[in-house]
């Protein structure tokens, strides 16, 4: 049922609101931007919690907090922020996946280097939660306040998969090289030359949300490479069935081979179901990942690759892997159904002709057993007329004897002989046509 709310100027108007009214309004705020004052080291983790696990790391965080006194997490809460000291920390949960944001203190802009100390000392707040599930993401996002020049990325990252971006006024350089360090984490560094603690936490929060995106974008590639061999024999198959088709008259040959056209097809529609969902997750943080870069409006900075043009070269085909794959389950399956359908169409025309066949052996054998009945009619008219007869002389001669009947017996019986036939043909004509009438259906 709908809840009743007051609209008007407070004139008590009551109206039943649709149930998911509140939840659509609440979705447009659900991850508000936090300011964040430079200088500040960030470090966000991203955890697969599919299934169950997500519940388990909503009941560990709830845990989490009240063991430390901190605001309790809602039941339906899916983003939650507390503060522990100088740390911040920031839950959000996904339909598929959980981040740890911790928003940590950094050195004063005069004396910063850029990610010291390393990553992996600063995660120790991490152990206080539970591991929620397989780790996706790891970032180490160092933000600084810095002027034109300050900071040379080439001595930061690896050259050869650098990327550096301003900002679309040039008040934010961010540059990354997307790889591991030995720590396990990709480091980002945002140089901030006067963007304010509110937009340097807007994009702050692009920026991690364009790394992860990213990442789980990217877990298409490993099902689409998985299934590449079994499509691609599938197709080497169906070439061979094919071929075999065309050259196949038997009807248990054609059996055998839409039995093996089945079988195909069960195994590719159990991979296209298994990796439907993944698929179809990639392109879609593929988009989000593609509308963060636009949001963000980037500018080249020192001739150097621009984030969209480095996704765009190595990213790229990796979706396009995916989406061909995708293609090829479509088109196979199509491929399949048809040759199926060929091949059952042959197998069901053979069958027919054997079925004529058949038909037309019961319909001779009907005629034989016929004319058998007819001659079995006939032997049977003249065995009973034969006993009849005899019947019928004993009768005749004991009347001569007694002198009842003056005929000469021989001349009586002989008389007696066709009345005898047409009688008892007549009978049996008759019996014959009753159970006949009988058998055939009302």
């Amino acid at each position: 049922m709908g809840t009743d709310v007051s609209i008007g100027n407070g004139d008590g108007t009551r109206l039943t609101a649709h149930p998911l009214r509140a939840a659509i309004l609440g979705e447009v705020h659900a991850r508000p931007f936090t300011p964040i004052e430079t200088p500040r080291r960030v470090l966000h983790f991203a955890f697969d919690t599919a299934g169950e696990r997500a519940l388990a790391d909503r009941a560990a965080l709830t845990a989490f907090c009240a063991r430390r006194g901190l605001p309790p997490l809602k039941a339906t809460d899916k983003q939650h922020r507390v503060v522990l000291g100088g740390t911040a920390l920031r839950w959000e949960q996904h339909s598929e996946f959980t981040t740890y944001t911790w928003e940590l203190p950094s050195e004063p802009a005069e004396g910063s280097t850029p990610f010291h100390p390393s990553a992996s000392s600063l995660a120790a707040p991490m152990t206080g939660v539970p591991q929620p599930g397989p780790l996706l993401a790891a970032l180490d996002l160092h933000l600084l306040a810095g002027k034109e020049g300050q900071y040379a990325p080439e001595r930061l990252f690896d050259r050869s998969s650098l990327a550096v971006a301003e900002n679309s006024d040039g008040l934010a350089l961010f540059a990354t090289d997307f790889q591991a360090d030995p720590a396990g984490f990709v480091r980002i560094l945002l140089v901030d030359r006067g963007l304010g603690a509110e937009r340097a936490g807007a994009l702050t929060q692009r920026i991690i949300e364009l790394e992860t995106y990213r990442t789980l974008a990217l877990l298409g590639l490993p099902e689409a490479q998985r299934l590449s061999s079994s499509i691609g024999r599938i197709e080497r198959r169906l070439a061979e069935v094919t071929e075999e088709m065309r050259h196949t008259a038997q009807l248990i040959d054609n059996h055998r081979l839409l039995d093996e056209l089945t079988a195909l097809a069960a195994e590719l529609e159990a991979g296209a179901a298994a990796s439907l969902y993944r698929f179809g997750a990639s392109r879609a943080y593929n988009e989000i990942v593609q509308l963060r870069l636009q949001t963000i409006g980037e500018r080249k900075a020192g001739g150097l690759p621009t984030w969209s043009s480095f996704l765009a070269r190595r990213m790229a085909p990796a979706m396009r892997t995916c989406i061909t794959t995708e293609e090829r389950q479509a088109n196979l399956s199509e491929k399949l159904s048809r040759a199926a359908n060929l091949l059952r169409t042959r197998v069901d025309v053979e069958l027919e002709q054997q079925n004529r066949d058949l038909l037309k052996s019961m319909n001779e054998r009907t005629r034989l057993q016929l004319r058998l009945q007819a001659t079995v009619e006939g032997l049977s008219v003249a065995a009973i007329t034969y006993y009849v007869v005899g019947l019928f002389g004993y009768l005749v001669k004991a009347a001569h004897d007694s002198g009842l009947l003056r005929v000469e017996p021989s001349y009586a019986t002989a008389a007696f002989v066709p009345i005898a036939i047409l009688a008892i043909w007549l009978v049996v004509r008759r019996i014959r046509r009753k159970h006949i009438a009988g058998s055939e259906p009302g």
